[in-house]
């Protein structure tokens, strides 16, 4: 992995020597392809860990708000389950199981670029198809789709406001080492009116990756029938400020060293990607704070019986639900965007359905 990161870094001082500073964007989206293709990033031996591997609460409370929809929704034929960046797939295997006792048996299809992820996948769930992206998904029946900790990895691109405007925030060079530079292209047309007028030094993020995931996403459900969850780190309005992180082994990292070493993040917005939806006449459910959302789907009475079945776990039953939906840990930080087809019903743990 060491040659693998030197490898990229020497890549980076060649073109930004060579042709002047990159896009934040560009330098996220290659480092996080690097990262994710070569290793299996996962669980306490790896760099971090996600909901599924936390508890199997998170996955069999997903899969029974799938089977529910589809209950409702007067059990159409051919529903396939789709999961964007499955991870381990564990969330996949949990979900399928809980939602197969109520009769709910989709096929299965992982979209997913990671070569080492996917070895880890089959075994999980050996039934699943692979895509490197959407558009090989079956076009003609219903979708069940999931993303969980999937936009955020995806590449960021960031404005700063400078005395002169609004500028792209690149990724320079001083010396040897990768550092923020403001792009030379004005980049005021780009940012919503409401905040060209802010202080210098602003930061706006976009993630145009994200929003073209959720327009072709909208637009299937609009098209094919089905419902999606997206659960995710992010903010449910607009904010300023940079959200970048790394994360390698558990810790944060500085972003701008060693790129394809380290998980790179950006909180997700999830107010535009709602807009975007509803702009494909698809319903949007809510936009809610992870931890109400399990709570409302029976998170606490789901840690009851399994404590029960097993009370020697019970200490660490209960504190995997806790660092679920408690507001200090992922409970508030996390959020969930429901989408609904037309003519879908409503899905539980959203005000207003």
């Amino acid at each position: 992995m060491e040659q693998a990161s030197g490898d990229l870094t020497a890549i980076f001082r060649r073109l930004i020597r060579n042709t002047g500073p990159i896009s934040l964007s560009q330098y996220m989206g290659e480092s996080n392809a690097r990262y994710y293709d070569a290793r299996d990033p996962l669980g306490s031996g790896g760099d971090f860990v996600t909901a599924p591997e936390i508890s199997q609460m998170f996955g069999e409370l997903i899969g029974l708000w799938l089977a529910d929809m589809w209950i409702n929704a007067g059990r159409p034929d051919y529903v396939q389950y789709v999961e964007l960046g499955p991870g381990r797939a564990t969330l996949a295997k949990d979900a399928l199981r809980a939602a197969e006792k109520y009769g709910f048996r989709p096929g299965v299809h992982f979209v997913e670029s990671s070569t080492a992820l996917k070895e880890v996948q089959g075994k999980a769930v050996p039934e699943a198809y692979w895509h490197d992206d959407l558009s090989t998904v079956p076009m003609d029946v219903p979708l069940m789709i999931v993303a969980n900790e999937f936009l955020d990895a995806l590449p960021v691109r960031q404005l700063v406001k400078v005395e002169n405007g609004w500028r792209e925030r690149m990724v320079g060079l001083d010396g040897d080492a990768f550092v923020y530079v403001a792009g030379g292209r004005p980049m005021d047309a780009a940012v919503p009116v409401e905040w060209r007028d802010a202080d210098v030094g602003t930061i706006l993020e976009t993630c145009p990756a994200a929003a073209a995931n959720m327009y072709e996403v909208a637009g299937r459900l609009a098209e094919q029938g089905g419902a999606a969850l997206f659960v995710d780190y992010g903010h449910a309005k607009l904010h300023a400020g940079s959200t970048l992180q790394a994360v390698r082994e558990h810790t944060k990292v500085n972003p701008l060293e060693e790129p394809g070493t380290a998980d790179l993040t950006a909180l997700v917005d999830f107010e535009t990607l709602a807009r975007i939806a509803q702009s494909r006449d698809v319903r949007v459910q809510g936009v809610v704070e992870q931890g109400k959302w399990l709570s409302a789907l029976g998170i606490e009475g789901r840690a009851q019986t399994l404590a029960h079945k097993a009370p020697h776990y019970s200490a660490e039953i209960h504190a995997a639900k806790d660092r679920l939906i408690q507001p200090d840990q992922m409970g508030s930080l996390f959020k969930v965007l429901g989408l609904a087809a037309p003519g879908w019903p409503g899905g539980a743990g959203f005000t207003g359905d």
